[in-house]
Protein backbone atom coordinates (compact mmCIF):
# COMPACT_ATOMS: atom_id res chain seq x y z
CA UNK A 1 0.00 0.00 0.00
CA UNK A 2 1.68 3.10 -1.01
CA UNK A 3 -0.24 6.21 1.09
CA UNK A 4 0.79 9.64 -0.96
CA UNK A 5 1.85 10.82 2.36
CA UNK A 6 4.40 14.14 3.13
CA UNK A 7 8.37 14.23 4.00
CA UNK A 8 9.22 15.15 7.76
CA UNK A 9 11.60 17.65 5.72
CA UNK A 10 8.18 19.13 4.11
CA UNK A 11 6.55 19.22 7.35
CA UNK A 12 9.38 20.86 8.69
CA UNK A 13 9.28 23.70 5.84
CA UNK A 14 5.46 24.09 6.33
CA UNK A 15 6.09 24.56 9.96
CA UNK A 16 8.64 27.19 8.75
CA UNK A 17 6.16 29.04 6.69
CA UNK A 18 3.48 28.87 8.80
CA UNK A 19 5.52 30.24 11.64
CA UNK A 20 6.86 32.89 9.50
CA UNK A 21 3.36 34.14 8.18
CA UNK A 22 1.99 35.00 10.63
CA UNK A 23 -1.23 32.56 9.77
CA UNK A 24 -2.88 31.47 12.76
CA UNK A 25 -3.86 27.83 11.12
CA UNK A 26 -3.02 25.96 8.25
CA UNK A 27 -4.31 22.54 7.34
CA UNK A 28 -3.85 20.35 4.30
CA UNK A 29 -4.61 17.11 2.84
CA UNK A 30 -2.95 14.62 0.83
CA UNK A 31 -4.67 11.80 0.04
CA UNK A 32 -5.95 10.14 3.39
CA UNK A 33 -3.03 12.37 4.73
CA UNK A 34 -4.12 15.25 6.92
CA UNK A 35 -1.85 18.10 8.40
CA UNK A 36 -3.25 20.78 11.18
CA UNK A 37 -0.88 23.26 12.27
CA UNK A 38 -1.88 25.67 14.58
CA UNK A 39 -0.05 28.48 15.96
CA UNK A 40 -0.67 30.57 19.80
CA UNK A 41 1.28 32.83 21.71
CA UNK A 42 4.96 31.42 21.31
CA UNK A 43 4.04 28.13 21.00
CA UNK A 44 2.65 25.84 18.26
CA UNK A 45 0.67 22.46 17.82
CA UNK A 46 0.39 20.25 15.18
CA UNK A 47 -1.13 17.04 14.45
CA UNK A 48 -0.66 14.39 11.76
CA UNK A 49 -3.56 11.90 10.65
CA UNK A 50 -2.94 8.99 8.87
CA UNK A 51 -5.28 6.63 7.40
CA UNK A 52 -6.68 3.77 10.11
CA UNK A 53 -7.25 6.21 12.76
CA UNK A 54 -3.44 6.24 13.15
CA UNK A 55 -3.09 9.75 14.61
CA UNK A 56 0.45 10.77 16.08
CA UNK A 57 0.42 14.38 17.86
CA UNK A 58 3.11 16.39 19.09
CA UNK A 59 3.51 19.66 20.44
CA UNK A 60 6.68 21.96 19.25
CA UNK A 61 6.77 25.58 19.93
CA UNK A 62 7.90 27.32 16.76
CA UNK A 63 8.84 30.40 17.75
CA UNK A 64 12.01 30.61 16.73
CA UNK A 65 13.48 28.59 13.98
CA UNK A 66 15.55 27.23 16.55
CA UNK A 67 12.82 24.65 17.07
CA UNK A 68 11.66 23.50 13.63
CA UNK A 69 15.55 23.70 11.96
CA UNK A 70 16.00 21.48 9.66
CA UNK A 71 19.14 18.68 9.37
CA UNK A 72 21.19 19.43 6.23
CA UNK A 73 23.20 17.38 4.30
CA UNK A 74 26.66 18.66 4.84
CA UNK A 75 30.39 16.89 3.91
CA UNK A 76 31.92 15.49 6.95
CA UNK A 77 35.51 15.32 7.15
CA UNK A 78 36.22 12.27 4.63
CA UNK A 79 36.91 14.68 1.63
CA UNK A 80 40.67 14.84 3.66
CA UNK A 81 41.48 12.99 6.27
CA UNK A 82 43.25 15.91 7.62
CA UNK A 83 40.79 18.01 7.72
CA UNK A 84 39.43 18.63 11.41
CA UNK A 85 35.24 19.37 11.55
CA UNK A 86 33.90 21.74 13.82
CA UNK A 87 30.43 20.72 14.92
CA UNK A 88 27.78 23.36 16.59
CA UNK A 89 28.16 22.79 20.19
CA UNK A 90 23.89 23.91 20.12
CA UNK A 91 20.71 24.18 18.26
CA UNK A 92 20.29 27.55 16.96
CA UNK A 93 20.69 29.92 13.97
CA UNK A 94 24.22 30.21 12.06
CA UNK A 95 25.59 33.68 12.00
CA UNK A 96 28.68 34.36 9.82
CA UNK A 97 29.15 37.94 11.28
CA UNK A 98 28.37 39.90 14.99
CA UNK A 99 25.94 42.35 13.24
CA UNK A 100 24.69 42.98 9.56
CA UNK A 101 26.84 45.79 8.98
CA UNK A 102 30.26 44.36 10.27
CA UNK A 103 32.74 41.51 8.68
CA UNK A 104 32.29 37.78 8.85
CA UNK A 105 34.72 36.10 11.78
CA UNK A 106 36.02 34.12 9.19
CA UNK A 107 36.66 33.30 5.25
CA UNK A 108 37.67 30.40 3.15
CA UNK A 109 41.46 30.53 3.40
CA UNK A 110 42.15 32.25 6.88
CA UNK A 111 43.83 31.31 9.68
CA UNK A 112 42.32 30.39 13.16
CA UNK A 113 44.04 29.97 16.58
CA UNK A 114 42.20 28.61 19.58
CA UNK A 115 40.54 30.77 21.21
CA UNK A 116 39.39 32.90 18.05
CA UNK A 117 35.72 33.87 17.68
CA UNK A 118 34.33 31.92 14.16
CA UNK A 119 30.76 32.37 14.74
CA UNK A 120 27.68 33.43 16.61
CA UNK A 121 25.05 30.26 17.42
CA UNK A 122 21.62 32.25 18.60
CA UNK A 123 19.64 30.11 20.25
CA UNK A 124 16.51 31.47 22.34
CA UNK A 125 17.07 34.99 21.56
CA UNK A 126 20.63 35.15 23.12
CA UNK A 127 23.30 35.18 20.70
CA UNK A 128 26.62 32.70 21.72
CA UNK A 129 29.85 33.32 20.62
CA UNK A 130 31.70 30.11 19.25
CA UNK A 131 35.39 29.76 19.53
CA UNK A 132 37.77 27.76 17.98
CA UNK A 133 38.95 24.92 19.76
CA UNK A 134 41.62 23.90 16.90
CA UNK A 135 44.60 25.96 15.36
CA UNK A 136 44.55 26.10 11.40
CA UNK A 137 43.55 27.20 8.12
CA UNK A 138 39.36 27.48 7.21
CA UNK A 139 39.62 24.89 4.06
CA UNK A 140 35.48 25.18 3.89
CA UNK A 141 32.53 26.76 5.38
CA UNK A 142 29.90 24.11 5.51
CA UNK A 143 26.79 25.92 6.56
CA UNK A 144 25.03 29.58 4.79
CA UNK A 145 24.99 32.72 6.78
CA UNK A 146 21.40 33.08 9.10
CA UNK A 147 20.90 29.53 8.50
CA UNK A 148 19.10 27.11 10.95
CA UNK A 149 21.85 24.41 12.60
CA UNK A 150 21.65 21.35 14.39
CA UNK A 151 23.37 20.33 17.78
CA UNK A 152 26.48 18.57 16.02
CA UNK A 153 26.31 19.77 12.44
CA UNK A 154 29.50 20.08 10.99
CA UNK A 155 30.21 23.95 10.44
CA UNK A 156 33.43 23.90 9.24
CA UNK A 157 36.67 22.47 7.58
CA UNK A 158 39.64 23.26 9.19
CA UNK A 159 43.19 22.21 7.84
CA UNK A 160 45.21 22.10 10.67
CA UNK A 161 48.91 21.77 9.38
Amino acid sequence: INYNIMDLKEIQNLIKFVSKSGVSEVSMEQGEFKITIKTETNAGNFVVQQPMGVAMQQTAPIATPVEVATVVDAPVADESSNYITIKSPMIGTFYRRPTPDKDLFVNVGDTISIGDVICIVEAMKLFNEIEAEVSGKIVKILVDDISPIEYDQPLFLVDPS
